[in-house]
């Protein structure tokens, strides 16, 4: 194995007296600097932008956050049948299941309901995945995309905090 002799390396460069003293690296690198600050402090071409005040603009194929629909009586559309969870790379989706009772009406008819379904989305990639493996069309990543927290809590979608009001497409329509 050939080894390579760090003194040809420099012989070969032969560098003049400016550049070995970096001053031209150093100039440079000022002037960038410099650059920056006079755009963003007078010309008001600033890199970051006033979160509350301003929203950032997503890309069009940003998918969204993730939202649970109801059908149209206003039930819920999640039978807790674990496709979501089974199919998500990131194991990043847990769901409880609980039996139906007849006296519960924001339910649907079937025998079980997710009583816990959490998505935790620090874990969560955003594949879409869920989406196309609900059989009943309860998941869809179409909700408002601002994922500034505090702590970790806020960062863990519950149902409650997933769940529309009403609506929402018809159980075989995808968006």
């Amino acid at each position: 194995m050939a080894t390579i002799n760090v003194v040809n390396v420099a012989q070969k460069a032969k560098l003049n007296w400016f550049q070995r003293l970096y001053f031209y690296a150093i100039a440079r690198g000022l002037w960038i600097t410099i650059k920056h600050f006079f755009k963003a402090a007078f010309l008001k071409g600033a890199v970051t932008i006033e979160y509350p005040e301003k929203k950032r603009k997503y890309s069009s194929r940003f998918r969204g956050m993730h939202s649970m629909k109801r059908d149209e009586l206003g039930r819920e559309r999640c039978t807790s049948c674990f496709c979501c969870m089974w199919v998500c790379p990131a194991d990043a989706i847990y769901i409880e299941a609980g039996q139906v009772t007849p006296n519960i009406q924001h339910l649907h008819p079937e025998d079980k309901f997710a009583k816990k379904f959490e998505i935790d989305l620090l874990r969560c990639i955003f594949c879409g995945l869920c989406e196309e493996a609900c059989p009943k069309g309860a998941i869809y990543l179409d909700g408002p995309g601002e994922m500034a927290a505090d702590n970790r809590e806020d960062l863990i979608l519950t149902k409650e905090r997933m769940m529309e009001k009403i609506g929402g497409p018809i159980i075989g329509e995808r968006t």
